[in-house]
């Protein structure tokens, strides 16, 4: 296991549960399947897997509440999984700290590649700028009192450090890019979720007002009908 990615998946549907895990294992992954969020959390603070995948609606602790309590403690990459793609279940999973999304049901080679893409962002967020970023002085950029450390991968708000997500970081870093340069909803979905098709924009809104939240309301503007950009 220790050369494999360890998933953490936590479904209570037996047949879901059982189909996916030995499909994900068939893919190289190995996989810790839990039936209820109580058992997750256990599993999660014992194994410390690099990825979870949780399904909204799970006896014990739901998933939303389950993906709150592992956001406390770590920031391993979170994908929720829900059988309606109802507002509510999405932004809530969202706003607890999940990094993207996955509606049931799904198709197998559909969430095999959302795994792969939050992984390579949990990589590129740790190891490297934004493309297309411009080095300068030590790889410190500053707006305002906002410093991002696009080598040591740190951000900092009037001097305190800020703890931010992988997808957090990789969509402050597309920011950082290009100050003053409106992105677009759909631009980022492709950047940071490496979506190749129209996705649901919401996943964009909930995380810019996460980001919001901790390096200042102020700093994100939005340009209404075109997106969202860094304010310089």
């Amino acid at each position: 296991m220790a050369d494999q990615t360890h998933v953490l998946f936590v479904e209570d549907d037996d047949v879901i549960r059982e189909a996916t895990q030995l499909a994900l294992e068939r893919d190289g992954f190995a996989v810790t399947a839990k039936p209820d969020g109580l058992a997750g959390l256990e599993a999660f603070r014992a194994d410390r897997p690099d990825i979870a995948l949780l399904d909204v609606m799970v006896p014990g602790l739901d998933g939303v509440s389950l993906c709150r309590r592992i956001r406390d403690e770590s920031m391993v990459p979170v994908i929720m999984l829900s059988a309606r793609a109802d507002a509510i279940d999405v932004v809530l999973g969202l706003e607890a700290g999940a990094d993207d999304y996955v509606t049931k049901p799904f198709d197998g080679a559909v969430l095999l590649a959302r795994i792969r893409a939050v992984l390579r962002r949990f990589g590129r967020a740790e190891s490297g700028r934004a493309a297309g970023a411009a080095p300068d002085d030590g790889g410190v950029l500053s707006f305002g009192e906002l410093e991002i450390d696009t080598e040591g991968m740190e951000v900092r708000r009037a001097g305190q450090p800020v703890a931010l997500t992988p997808t957090e970081m990789r969509l402050l870093l597309e920011f950082s890019a290009a100050p003053g340069t409106v992105l677009s909803r759909d631009k980022l979905l492709e950047r940071v979720w490496e979506y190749g098709w129209g996705g649901d924009t919401r996943v964009v809104d909930v995380h810019v007002q996460r980001l919001r939240t901790k390096i200042g309301q102020d700093r994100i503007e939005t340009v209404r009908g075109f997106g969202y950009k860094l304010k310089a």
